[in-house]
């Protein structure tokens, strides 16, 4: 199965990137949940040219991606899971899970660390929040990102079929919990259940510093539930919450070109959960 899915990989998370974001932004467009307040052009070019640019710098860094290095631990025989006899399919949900759970702590190192903190906040500049917004990363904390997901495959012994599955489910989850829509409250209530949704995501990319630290998994809510960091709602409600980061305000400076440079010349702020509140 691992060659088969390897042969594929590419095709494969194009098709579900491509099918998540034009589903999402048909879906923002019929039932939008905020009325946006800048330019959807000039910050769709802005975080889809990040993309753009992360794929570039990750195949010249990283030629053989996670899907190399996981074939590699299988030939290799290296990892946990490799280690004593385990249905396959139980390799895969557990590997699914302990990579998600370490996205979530490397969340929590992302917002605690001043230094990860100036490459994550280029996430969080985002004055609106929508589909674009769950691609919007510093193309070096996605070579960080990586790099972290390659060490627990080789710890964990992942099989390729797990790592391909958690990526497209990290992806897609991202786009989707970032997605500007509106839908029932009563599904919402299910779903978060499962799910991280963008009602729940959404607390996460307040301005209010104790709501941008809360709320850190990506695909599953479990870890926020079990380790403290889960908050319901924002306190100011959804339409009356501002989103993005107080110390970048101006639209004209959150242009592709001034993202990319960003951690190195922008004001850390308040917001890491080790830096003092009154600190800017």
């Amino acid at each position: 199965m691992d060659p088969l899915v390897k042969k594929n990989e590419l095709l494969i998370r194009l098709g579900v990137f491509f099918g998540i974001l034009v589903v999402m932004f048909l879906w923002e467009l019929i039932a939008p949940r905020r009325p946006l307040t800048t330019s959807k052009i000039t910050r769709w070019f802005s975080n889809l040219g990040l993309v753009l640019i992360e794929s570039i710098v990750v195949r010249l860094v990283f030629p053989t991606a996670l899907a190399g290095i996981t074939l590699l631990v299988q030939q290799r025989g290296w990892g946990l899971f490799n280690q004593f006899e385990l249905p396959y399919l139980l390799k895969i949900i557990f590997s699914v899970l302990i990579l998600d759970f370490v996205i979530y702590l490397q969340h929590i190192m992302f917002h605690s660390v001043p230094l990860f903190w100036r490459l994550h906040m280029v996430h969080h500049t985002d004055m609106d929040i929508d589909v674009t917004t769950g691609v919007r990363f510093h193309p070096v904390e996605i070579i960080l990102s990586l790099g972290i997901k390659m060490i627990v495959v080789i710890l964990i012994g992942a099989p390729l079929a797990a790592a391909l599955i958690f990526e497209i489910i990290l992806n897609g989850t991202s786009m989707f919990n970032h997605g500007n829509v509106r839908y029932s409250q009563n599904i919402d209530s299910i779903l978060r259940l499962l799910v991280v949704t963008p009602e729940m995501h959404r607390v996460h990319h307040s301005t209010i510093r104790w709501e941008t630290n809360s709320n850190l998994g990506f695909n599953f809510p479990w870890w926020d539930r079990l380790f403290g960091t889960y908050r319901g709602q924002p306190a100011k409600g959804h339409l009356e919450m501002t989103i993005g980061l107080e110390p970048y305000k101006e639209p004209k400076k959150l242009t592709l070109p001034w993202l990319i440079v960003l951690p190195f010349i922008g004001k850390l702020g308040k917001y890491p959960m080790t830096r003092s509140p009154g600190v800017e």
